[in-house]
């Protein structure tokens, strides 16, 4: 009997298993997301109430998911914040014609690949001829965060320039032996229209990369003109040739105009070197009968030359007001022809800023008056 009981008592294999791993009714799976959030993501509220035992690691998977990926950077992974900033001042002082660049500091720079962090901050204009407006400060070496504290000058800078120009820093690798100059480690823009006339303004921007543009086929027929860089516009670059700061003053006590050539910039590239050796040449005309020709010394190798030499033309106030003096700057060359740069003419019949400054001079005696000019492209009809 207790034999035959335990064989009423078998179940089968499948009662068995259904008893010891699923006692009590079995729950229909309505949706698989529910199990595999990051690939089907549905409403966060949802999960929740379908599935209450999905972990809050499922759930920050889920958010991840549904969050939008952050832009990728332009470029490779070598982006602007990883070239290091710049911190610099400028300041535009309206009354002396100038433009002061200080460079304070860099920091952050990447190691450029010789391994050595010798650099130098080089400024430039734009747009116009990149030697004409390059100025570079002093090198130091040995640090990622150099400080310099030096202020570049560009003299002859004028409001129109402000409104027009951008002036573009570099931070450079020095490449002391090497001959060939390695790419700056970086550099940056800024709109020169931004400044306030007369009062400093202090910037700290991130270095990006190089801009690369096309190089102009001829910017112009003079020899030398087409000695650009990258960084030239044509349209404008073609038409500078540079600026003079003249000074004049009628003196009573000598009878005659004193003519002061001071210094030049931005002239005009003309030698293979990109540079030039400028001079200045003067002569009043009509003047017949007495000395109307002067030339100043040669400055050798630069686009900003400082002269700084007086010159006298005798006579009374009322003949020199019906006379041109005609300024004309040349590049030096030895055994040919001197090249023309620009030149520029005062009298009575001129027009703006050259009337101005022709009529106060004769107007006032014994008053110097100092001015900057723009010089035209087109050649003065000057006889040796």
């Amino acid at each position: 009997a207790v034999a035959a009981g335990r064989r009423t008592a078998r179940v089968s294999m499948q009662e068995h298993m259904a008893i010891d791993v699923s006692p009590g009714p079995i729950r229909p799976i309505h949706l698989i997301s529910d199990y595999f959030p990051h690939f089907y993501p549905f409403a966060e509220t949802t999960l929740c109430t379908r599935n209450p035992c999905i972990t809050a690691t499922t759930m920050a998977i889920h958010s991840a998911s549904q969050r939008k990926p952050d832009p990728e950077p332009e470029g490779d992974s070598d982006d602007s914040t990883a070239l290091g900033t710049l911190e610099f001042t400028l300041l535009f002082d309206a009354d002396n014609s100038a433009l002061h660049c200080t460079a304070h500091r860099a920091k952050g720079l990447k190691a450029p690949a010789s391994g050595s962090v010798d650099t130098y901050v080089k400024a430039n204009l734009l747009p116009g001829a990149s030697k004409a407006s390059q100025l570079r400060t002093r090198t130091i070496r040995g640090t990622r965060g150099p400080v310099w504290e030096e202020t570049l000058t560009y003299h002859g800078f004028t409001l129109q320039d402000a409104v027009r120009k951008t002036l573009r820093l570099c931070v450079c690798e020095d490449p002391r032996l090497r001959r060939r100059r390695a790419p700056p480690l970086g550099e940056l823009r800024v709109p020169l229209r931004k400044l306030v006339p007369n009062r400093a303004r202090s910037f700290d921007i991130c270095l990006e990369k190089r801009r690369l543009t096309k190089r102009p086929k001829s910017l112009d027929t003079a020899r030398g003109m087409s000695l650009y860089e990258e960084e030239v516009e044509t349209e404008v670059a073609g038409e500078e040739r540079g600026r003079i700061l003249l000074s004049l003053c009628y003196s009573s006590r000598q009878g005659g105009l004193l003519v002061g050539v001071l210094r030049c910039a931005h002239l005009a590239p003309m030698d293979a070197n990109g540079y030039s050796d400028p001079f200045v040449r003067l002569f009043l005309h009509p003047n017949e009968g007495k000395k109307s020709k002067y030339k100043t010394s040669v400055r050798k190798k630069t686009l900003n030359p400082e002269f700084n030499e007086e010159f006298f033309y005798a006579g009374p106030r009322e003949e020199l007001a019906q006379k041109t003096l005609l300024v004309s700057v040349w590049d030096y060359d030895l055994g040919t022809a001197n090249d023309f740069i620009g030149g520029v003419q005062l009298s009575s019949c001129a027009s703006g800023e050259r009337l101005r400054h022709w009529r106060e001079c004769l107007g006032h005696s014994n008053c110097r008056l100092e001015m900057w000019h723009q010089l035209d492209s087109t050649p003065l009809q000057l006889s040796d």
